[in-house]
Parts: structure tokens; sequence; C-alpha cells
């Protein structure tokens, strides 16, 4: 039986995360998270199955130790690539960004809609995919952007040639004019305003708002939304501690302070 009271798990490459996390602490301010940037792996992005496999099923055997009552998958690549290879092997909740995102996406009055991801994610078609199950005559257009999770994460958003970067990554999708652009990376929402310069900041749709709204219903229907007044927050990386901290504050508008992942006591072998 899953308990009420147990944290909420919820993980990433590195920074990317923060945008979901960010979303689902400022509306349940009571519950306590474990937040896991994997800063060690990063990027997911250009990783193949099999590594992500593995990745994805170290970093959850780490919550189940941890014993969570839910592991928010705040990571599109591997919400593509190992959620459905995964999902049945723990007993907690599980919820991935990609699968809630994409029924909300279906019953919207789209037909044409353009996707930002990583390598990854794209090869996967995860987003045409799960979206086509609920909405199977729309028009979906993908495109990688394998730079933007570094520019992200090294916060080098104004550097003349990553400006050049994420110019022509839009101009290459804007060719099949989409109605709408999903940002299908926790990383990419941070990139909205550099993105803005070149077209209306509303045609970008950032999955971590409809995601959460999903999760907490979900948690509210099993019953499992922690009563008490105020929550907690532990955060840990798998390297740069000091790194982490310092990029997070341009994030997130409250406090974080990661701790250096011990490997040793919780990484298995697979």
């Amino acid at each position: 039986m899953i308990e009420k009271n147990k944290s909420i798990g919820i993980y990433d490459s590195g920074l990317g995360g923060l945008s979901v996390f960010k979303e689902l602490f400022n509306k349940l301010k009571n519950e306590n998270y474990i937040y896991f940037g994997d800063t060690k792996n990063l990027p997911y992005g250009d990783k193949k199955e099999d590594e992500l496999l593995k990745i994805a099923t170290n970093i959850f055997n780490i919550f189940e130790r941890m014993n969570v009552k839910a592991v928010v998958m705040a990571c599109n690549t591997t919400s593509a690539v190992v959620y459905d290879k995964i999902k049945d092997r723990y007993n907690f909740k599980i919820y991935p960004i990609i699968q809630n995102f994409a029924k909300y996406i279906a019953s919207q009055n789209y037909d044409r809609i353009g996707v930002f991801a990583t390598h990854s994610t794209i090869k996967s078609h995860a987003y045409i995919k799960y979206i086509k199950l609920y909405k199977n005559d729309i028009n979906i257009f993908e495109h990688a952007c394998p730079n933007w999770v570094k520019i992200v994460e090294e916060n080098s958003f104004n550097d003349e040639i990553n400006q050049n970067l994420i110019k022509k990554d839009l101009e290459e999708l804007l060719k099949f004019k989409p109605q709408k652009i999903i940002l299908g990376c926790t990383h990419y929402p941070f990139l909205l305003d550099n993105l803005s310069k070149y077209v209306q900041r509303d045609i970008f749709i950032d999955p971590a708002k409809c995601f959460v709204n999903e999760i907490i219903n979900d948690l509210t229907k099993c019953d499992l939304i922690n009563e008490q007044e105020k929550g907690e927050i532990t955060c840990y990386v798998s390297s740069s501690p000091k790194s982490f901290s310092k990029n997070s504050k341009i994030f997130v508008d409250f406090d974080i302070t990661p701790k250096l992942f011990n490997e040793q006591e919780y990484f298995v072998k697979i």
C-alpha cells in the first residue's frame, strides 16, 4: 500500500527537470520532494536505448530504496525511450511527461503541431505515437535540437554562436507552419526568452504546466496528497553540486542545496 506521507521523487539529467519541479512545488508545497539531477550522465539526448535503460533503472532503484510514493519522469528522453520497459517493475506511482501530456494536446483544436526535442526523443517518435493514440489526423513535425541542453546547463543563452543555433533550429521547424510548438525537453522552456525574439511567445507550449495538473489530479484521485502543512526539499546530483546550486538559482525562486550523491551506497550494477 502506498502511503500519502512519503516523498515524491523527481529526476532529470540536470537542471531541465526544475521546470517541472517548480510547477509542482508551487502548487503542492505540502509535499516532501527528492530531486535527482543526474549531472554525471548529462546529456541523455544522445545516448542509446540500452544505456538510457540502465541509467533510468539505477535512478528508479534509488527512489525505491528511499521509499517514495511516486516518481516524476521530468525527462522527455527517458519518458520516450524507456518508460514502457520500466513502468511495471515498481510499486510506486510513475508519471512520465510525454504520455501524460499527449492526451491534453490531442484534446485541443490543433491540426499542425511542431516538436523540439533531443535526438533520442525524436528518434523514438514518442510524441507522434502517443498523441496519435487520441487524435490520429493531426500533423506532427519533429526537429532535434542537440545543442540546446548544453546551452541551458552552461547558462550560455546569449553567446552569439548559440543565438544563431537557436534561430536556425526555429527557422527549420517554422517551415512546416505549425500552429503550436511543443518544447519537448524540460530544458527547453528556459530558452523561451531567446526563442520569443524571433516569433510570438505564445506559439510555444511548455508541457510542464499540463503535466503537473495531471499528476495532481491523479494523486488526489488516489488519496495520496500529503496533509502536512509544509513539506521538505532534498536534492541530489551525481556530480558538480556547486555548479548545479549556482545555476539553479537562475531557474527557480526557491532554495535548492544539492548534495553529491554517494554512488557506492546506492548505484547498483545492471
